[in-house]
């Protein structure tokens, strides 16, 4: 039997599956990115200093991570130092966005998969909350607080207006939880929502605004610090931010990680379905003071127990079945994107899986599939005896069976998600410490502008950026040439992990991780949705639509 998800929901971007599946289980499988990214192609001719502007509007739930591999790369070609503030603000804009991420992926993105929103009908409060308290200190949880939730989760099923829930498979099989671990996941999956609104104001107060905040800068950054001035991030706005990030621990301490850890408990066949390719890389990130990262970079093998160092030039994009110009794989550092689209017309009932079938690219490392994400952060970390992680990781096995080969699987990587979030939140404060200290000791300093007139330049210049987005290993690469842009290519976490096929036919990371889940409703695939969220697909990052002409797409009517 052939199945196809297209398009597959509750994911940034368009993603096309299809699967063959024998005797409950799926043997093959196609993953299709159906459309065109031209971000590369807008950037050529550009000012450098401008591009992370555009790079960052790739996507909008990514938001942030674009715009710093960007300013990386460029200042890597320039030679670019920026000041320890710089290093700072960075970091916490990116961490916050992996916790606001990873949180949001979870309850909204991910959740409907693992709980049925009809079962909440059925719930008993009192049990609820008595489940509630066997889990955390978490304070809502008492009979009166659930009787509310159920309340209103009925009303909203009354109104056969279910939205997003409409074609949430409710009553499948595959659906293990009580009715009232359904009402518990509902009222968390309402609490994330409200909870939003704290954890993307580190983003307004440090970057301006989200998504996209706009206080990048080659060189450094654009946000002011200044004890004596209400227009500039002060230690005592910092304090305010410091309260803010406490608040969001709490959350993700007492409700997020213990959520998934009883998830583990209740699918413990999740934790061997899903596995994948085994290879982990990681490309680091979060630099610290004495110039060490957070986040290490690294390979750790299938099988292997010890971290390789990561050499970005074994980077090597393939593209023998996406729809581009033939040409051998070449690292991102020489190549060129050439579009020359050879496939079907909408609706694509049927593809060529045995010629090009995607808009997305094959990655390589060392002519090998990668995994990245936060399984391979995770994984590369605690091999690499980072104490944090070693610590996180063995509090969680027992949930997990107590095997740490668990780990990578698909609610493995939901797990190794939840530790990262606790990890980087924790460390969020400590960065606000740091500058806040740097701030009273007199260091104001954003920004080098050393190299930034383009008259100071040399004739030529490349360079690459690399970072760690939620979603896993991003890099950029440029060429200058006469101060423009001559070369610009970009490597999402979602093209290593989503690629189809290379010239060896070797499947890409959820094509193989795909092979073996259970299928037992063909017509309802929720298994195969199980799967693919746990990589939490980006497809907006890995391709990108554009029309060169400017031809008008659509007509949006705003109704009042």
């Amino acid at each position: 039997m052939k199945i196809v998800v297209d398009p597959v929901t509750r994911i940034e971007g368009h993603l096309r599956i299809q699967a063959q599946v024998t005797d409950g289980k799926v043997t093959e499988a196609w993953s299709t990115s159906p459309m065109y990214r031209g971000i590369e192609q807008v950037l050529i001719g550009r000012d450098p200093r401008d591009a992370w502007v555009f790079t960052q509007r790739i996507c909008g739930v990514c938001t942030t991570v674009s715009a710093l591999a960007s300013v990386r790369a460029v200042e890597s070609a320039l030679g670019i130092r920026i000041p320890d503030n710089a290093r700072i603000l960075r970091n916490v804009m990116a961490a916050a966005q992996h916790v606001h991420d990873h949180l949001v992926h979870f309850y909204h993105l991910h959740g409907p998969d693992w709980f049925d929103v009809t079962g909440c009908a059925d719930a008993d409060p009192a049990e609820a909350a008595a489940l509630q308290r066997s889990l955390s200190e978490w304070p809502e949880n008492t009979v009166e607080h659930f009787t509310e939730v159920k309340k209103r989760v009925t009303e909203f099923l009354g109104s056969g207006q279910l939205g997003m829930f409409a074609d949430g498979y409710a009553g499948h099989p595959a659906h293990r939880l009580t009715p009232h671990g359904d009402l518990l996941f509902m009222d968390h999956y309402l609490q994330a929502l409200a909870w939003q609104r704290d954890a993307v104001r580190i983003h307004a107060v440090l970057g301006g605004k989200n998504p996209h905040p706009q206080t990048y800068l080659v060189g450094g950054m654009s946000t002011p610090l200044d004890p004596s001035s209400p227009a500039a991030v002060t230690p005592e706005v910092l304090d305010g931010l410091r309260a803010l990030t406490r608040r969001m621990r709490t959350f993700v301490e007492q409700v997020y990680l213990p959520d998934v850890l009883y998830l583990a408990r209740q699918y413990p066949e999740w934790t061997r379905i899903g596995r994948g390719v085994g290879n982990l890389m990681s490309c680091g990130d979060f630099p610290q003071a004495d110039g060490t990262l957070l986040v290490p970079a690294g390979i750790l093998r299938s099988g292997g127990t010890s971290v390789e160092e990561l050499d970005e030039q074994r980077i090597t994009e393939d593209v023998s079945r996406a729809w581009y110009a033939r040409a051998e794989p070449a690292r991102p550092a020489t190549a060129t994107t050439v579009p020359a689209y050879t496939g079907p017309t909408p609706p694509w009932t049927d593809l060529d899986t045995d010629g090009a079938y995607s808009w997305g690219k094959a990655p390589r490392y060392g002519g090998q599939v990668m995994e990245v994400g936060p399984l391979a952060r995770i994984a590369i970390a605690r091999a690499g005896g980072v104490a944090r992680v070693v610590e996180l990781v063995d509090g969680a096995l027992p949930s997990l069976g107590g095997d740490l080969e668990a780990l990578r699987s698909t609610l493995g990587r939901m797990t190794a998600r939840a530790l990262e979030t606790l990890w980087f939140v924790e460390r969020l404060d400590a960065w606000l410490a740091e500058l806040s200290d740097n701030i009273t000791s007199g260091d104001l300093r954003i920004a080098d502008p050393a190299g930034l007139d383009r008259a100071s330049w040399p004739a030529r210049a490349s360079g690459y950026g690399l970072t760690e987005a939620p979603r896993g290993a991003l890099g950029h690469w440029v060429r200058i040439a006469d101060g423009e842009l001559t070369g610009y290519q970009i490597v999402i976490p979602s093209t290593w992990n989503g690629s189809p096929r290379d010239g060896q036919g070797q499947r890409g990371a959820w094509e193989q991780a795909l092979l073996g889940v259970p299928v037992a409703d063909g017509d309802r695939p929720l298994e195969v949705l199980r799967l693919l969220h746990s990589f939490d697909p980006c497809m907006a990052c890995a391709v990108h639509v554009v029309d060169p002409e400017g031809t008008r797409l659509a007509d949006v009517t705003v109704v009042p």
